[in-house]
């Protein structure tokens, strides 16, 4: 049975996407930053999400700083450094990247190898996708290289519209190889479990809230937690029809969230 609002207020820990949820563009959702401060005050622990491949951890958590929200950085889960930990247990060294500059520091541990990778990582390029570097890619993964992809959302809310993200370039790659991609962020059960792990709670106790009923509301239901869809970001009126991903909670934005579990402090 999924939980219900008023079951939402017994949820030990919270994981809050960031992109879409928290902020958008360059500004903090309105009531954003008193939201998570009023989370804090109920002694709620928090995690924040994010499948953003274009900046670093550091980079992330500066930026959100700046927009009023205090955070630490180990607070911060993001896909590429959840691919990291992915190779690092499986002792690959040598990969070929396709991840945007300002996140080839999450990964300077290994070495980038576009001769004979043991593994390929995709993430958000953005328009430094072309031919070449997609070919690169499909043929290493066709020589038998690991195929990792950070994630594969289909798009996401810049601050001029909607645009394109990784999804469709692993698609492409799937469909041209065969070959599915290990998804490492956000839907993967191994991302929604590290969130709950590093609250010391269950997953079943958590509560993810996200703009995304596909990667955010179906990734953390088919986990065992319980999810929260927020009408900001890429959210659009028809995700909510009949056949979609059924979010145990909707609400205009988190601003709305602390009061729907019950965590309201004034």
């Amino acid at each position: 049975m999924a939980p219900t609002e008023k079951s939402l207020e017994a949820v030990k820990g919270v994981l809050l996407d960031l992109d879409g949820t928290v902020y958008v563009g360059e500004r903090a959702v309105p009531g954003a930053p008193e939201a998570v401060a009023a989370l804090r005050r109920s002694g709620l622990p928090l995690r924040f999400g994010t499948n953003t491949t274009r900046m670093s951890r550091a980079s992330l958590v500066r930026r959100i700083r700046r927009l009023g929200v205090e955070l630490e950085a180990g607070e911060v889960l993001t896909a590429p450094l959840a691919a990291v930990a992915w190779l690092e247990r499986r002792g690959l060294e040598r990969i070929c990247l396709c991840v945007p500059e300002a996140t080839l520091g999450d990964f300077r541990r290994f070495a980038v190898d576009d001769g004979s990778p043991q593994a390929v990582v995709i993430g958000d390029l953005g328009p430094g996708w072309e031919f070449d570097r997609l070919n690169r890619a499909f043929r290493h993964v066709m020589g038998g290289a690991e195929f990792v992809a950070l994630q594969r959302n289909r798009y996401w809310q810049t601050g001029d519209g909607l645009a394109l993200d990784a999804g469709p370039f692993v698609a492409a790659l799937e469909y041209a190889t065969g070959r599915e991609a290990m998804i490492v962020g956000k839907p993967s059960r191994a991302f929604f479990e590290a969130a709950a792990e590093s609250m010391g709670i269950d997953l079943g106790d958590m509560v993810v809230v996200g703009d995304d009923v596909n990667t955010d509301v179906a990734g953390a239901q088919a986990a065992g937690a319980a999810a929260v869809l927020v009408r900001t970001g890429k959210f659009r009126e028809g995700d909510l029809s009949p056949g979609s991903p059924r979010p145990d909670l909707v609400l205009d934005s988190v601003a709305s969230l602390p009061r729907a579990l019950g965590a309201w402090r004034g």
